[in-house]
């Protein structure tokens, strides 16, 4: 039987999250309606999850030291890793020395290597991935380019968001992409990218897989459009044939059970590539995921709920679709500290709607400050409804 006692007593259940972004947010908000106390990490102050947190620290997580001094400090029943730029060879000797790391330690430290997971995908468990090659110097990216041919996606090894990832077209772009990976990278010297072949995919879809302690639920396919390795806008449900669907689904369910076997919990965000009736893996996220953010309003219960009760053992008996529903993000470009929102009666002026401003304390250059969501009698209807939305909203620097 899963006991929650009372924040700020000696019964109290203490979540640290570390990372306190939009997604993080959410899971504050969800994990505070159950009575968890929360602390939230960032490398910056008033993150939006800081915001909601009953407290907050500011550290360099990929620092081990600090990150450990702040963790044994804390002494959290929960560690709820939210972003990829941890130490996370400091979270596995924590969980060893007794802490919970959702959804384990092992996930972590995987899932932030795109190396690590592609190499468990393709090699161990022998899913359908694209061909890919790794390199370490700019010689080295040179002849997996060659290898590859044109076109091909480069990515940091590390890195969120799209965060130094392109699509080289032509011959041009091979230098300029390299130095992008570069700049996009977590770490200080040369970062190790992928290059990977371009599969002509009819469409890719993030598939939502719970681990709970019950088994294993998924949520209906999300559809999505990305620029840059940023999404953009994303739906449910994603049309698929029941074949298709369910070769998705075993996929993930094989991709989770290999990164936390029977003791993780909490949710995975397995992206895909469908070509006709063919699936391919691409990555995971071990924690909710940005396209999911239309679960917010899609489902009964959304993504980051199913996070929390997944991971406090909690039941998720069913999980309830409300009809096409789309997604659309609120991604100005500029340079501020004080941004400000308008028009915010027009954009709800439509049935079935709904804004959230994450409320980034800092802009510089192109961020997702929040995102537009809508239902709709069918899924072009929502997405046309969710944009609208978005662009109603006037942004202010």
């Amino acid at each position: 039987m899963s006991t929650i006692g009372t924040p700020f007593t000696e019964t109290a259940k203490r979540a640290l999250l570390c990372g306190s972004g939009e997604l993080g947010k959410e899971v504050v908000i969800e994990l505070q309606r159950l009575g968890v106390e929360v602390i939230a990490l960032d490398s910056y102050a008033n993150a939006p999850a800081m915001q909601v947190a009953d407290r907050s620290h500011v550290l360099n997580m990929l620092d081990p030291v600090a990150l450990r001094t702040v963790i044994v400090a804390e002494n959290p029943h929960l560690i709820i890793p939210e972003v990829e730029a941890i130490a996370t060879d400091t979270l596995v000797e924590l969980e060893g020395e007794g802490f919970r790391v959702v959804p384990t330690a092992r996930a972590t430290k995987l899932t932030m290597n795109r190396k690590g997971i592609r190499e468990l995908a393709a090699k161990e468990l022998g899913l359908k991935t694209s061909n890919y090659w790794f390199a370490d110097t700019r010689e080295t990216y040179l002849e997996a380019t060659d290898e590859v041919g044109i076109p091909f996606v480069v990515k940091p090894i590390m890195s969120s968001s799209g965060k130094g990832q392109s699509v080289v077209k032509d011959v041009g772009d091979i230098e300029p992409a390299w130095v992008y990976a570069q700049s996009g990278g977590r770490t200080r010297d040369v970062s190790e990218v992928i290059v990977e072949s371009l599969i002509d995919f009819d469409y890719e879809i993030t598939l939502l897989t719970i681990r709970h302690k019950d088994g294993v639920s998924f949520c209906d396919p999300i559809g999505h459009v990305q620029e840059s390795g940023d999404y953009q806008h994303s739906w449910q449900p994603h049309p698929m044939s029941e074949t298709t669907l369910d070769a998705a689904q075993r996929i993930a369910d094989q991709v989770t059970a290999a990164l936390c076997g029977e003791v993780g919990r909490g949710i995975f965000g397995v992206e895909l590539f469908v070509k006709e009736e063919e699936v391919f893996f691409n990555e995971v996220s071990p924690r909710p995921h940005d396209t999911g953010l239309v679960t917010l309003i899609s489902q009964d219960l959304s993504e980051f709920a199913l996070h929390v009760r997944a991971i406090l053992e909690l039941p998720i008996p069913n999980i309830t679709q409300h009809g096409p529903s789309a997604s659309s993000v609120i991604l100005p470009r500029g340079d501020s500290e004080q941004t400000e929102f308008s028009n915010l009666d027009n954009a709800l002026a439509e049935p079935d709607t709904q804004v959230r401003l994450f409320g980034k304390p800092v802009i510089r250059g192109k961020r997702r400050m929040g995102v537009g969501l809508a239902r709709g009698s069918t899924i072009e209807d929502a997405l046309d409804k969710a944009r609208a939305v978005a662009g109603a909203v006037r942004v202010r620097l």
